[in-house]
């Protein structure tokens, strides 16, 4: 039987090898998307397509791993009324969301994308007051109007701002607060709780079925008529299996730490990003009022985390004071990219 100090410092060291590979693959993730859609040598400024690519690879490898070789286990309880009032809805906005998100990156640097991102509790908080899941406080208000001030200070502090870019990132934004409302509504009004990779396994091939129809119209015909890019499958299904690895990893943080755990870590994973972009991508100057707004915005993060979190314990209180669930917590795969 092992000692139980060093079952203790064995956990710890795990833990910690995990949230490590969770920021690290996080941020080399972006960092990989950029490269592959803005760089000459690879030459594919495809966004669409690469997201795309993204979602099959993700759907095969679901598939795979549960049906196959069922080394992980779908969460049961999905129904075709929950998979189309629902699931299909989640994974529109997925797509929209990485799409969008991508496109942004051929516009503006990576720095200012992430610092635009910073805006995502604002939209989240208010469609979130719009269908009734959230209820509006001088607190909240206080909160929502420092993010949206540390944003608008680090946004007048680019130098080389482009609307263009501005507009497709907004527009992730939203996506990303959809879905993040739906997911909400699938718990709260579906009572249907689903870990990561069960997320992943139903939302996926939606979501390459959301992309595959505006890429026939919008990019097929691009990537037709350019006829200088080169497809190469070795660097393009690398940044499939890094994204996929990305989504495993927030799997093996939440299955080890907490939500609280997953939270700071994506705070540091958007410093991380913020200060390498600098050094990495020659587009990304940062200037003090870029770090001095995204400073300020990122407390207002922090500050709305807390209260969601506080929230979601005193929720969960109260139904462990009721009757339990059988369920387990619902965790969306990381859409940061």
């Amino acid at each position: 039987m092992a000692d139980p100090p060093k079952k203790v410092v064995k956990d710890e060291v795990l833990t910690y090898t995990y949230i490590l590979l969770y920021i690290a693959l996080s941020s080399g993730q972006i960092f990989f998307n950029k490269w592959v859609l803005s760089s000459k040598e690879i030459n594919f400024p495809y966004p669409l397509a690469l997201t795309l690519l993204h979602m099959v690879f993700s759907s095969v490898a679901c598939f795979l791993l549960t049906k196959v070789f069922k080394i992980m286990k779908v969460e049961p309880g999905m129904t075709l009324e929950i998979y189309i009032w629902s699931v299909i809805p989640i994974g529109a906005m997925f797509a929209m969301t990485l799409w969008l998100g991508n496109t942004a990156y051929l516009y503006i640097s990576v720095s200012f994308a992430q610092m635009l991102k910073a805006i995502m509790p604002v939209a989240v908080f208010i469609l979130g007051v719009a269908a009734g899941l959230e209820v509006m406080s001088c607190r909240m208000l206080l909160i929502m109007s420092v993010i949206s001030f540390g944003v608008l200070v680090a946004s007048y502090g680019e130098i080389n701002i482009n609307w263009i870019g501005v507009v497709y990132q907004m527009g992730g934004v939203v996506g990303e607060a959809l879905r993040l409302i739906f997911m909400e509504i699938l718990v709260k009004k579906k009572g249907l709780k689903l870990n990561p990779i069960s997320v992943m396994y139903y939302v996926s091939p939606c979501s390459a079925i959301c992309l595959l129809v505006p890429w026939i119209f919008l990019e097929k015909p691009k990537m037709e008529a350019q006829g200088t890019w080169s497809f190469q499958p070795l660097i393009l299904t690398l940044n499939s299996l890094c994204t996929f690895a990305l989504n495993l990893s927030v799997f093996l943080v939440i299955s080890h730490t907490s939500a609280l755990t997953i939270r700071v870590a994506g705070v540091v994973k958007d410093w991380v990003v913020v200060l390498l972009s600098a050094l990495i991508f020659a587009d990304t100057k940062l200037t003090l009022i870029n770090i001095f707004g995204y400073a300020i915005a990122i407390g207002g993060v922090a500050a709305y985390n807390n209260h969601k979190l506080k929230k979601e314990a005193s929720r969960t209180s109260t139904n462990d004071e009721s009757e339990p669930t059988q369920s387990i917590p619902l965790v969306s795969s990381n859409s940061d990219k």
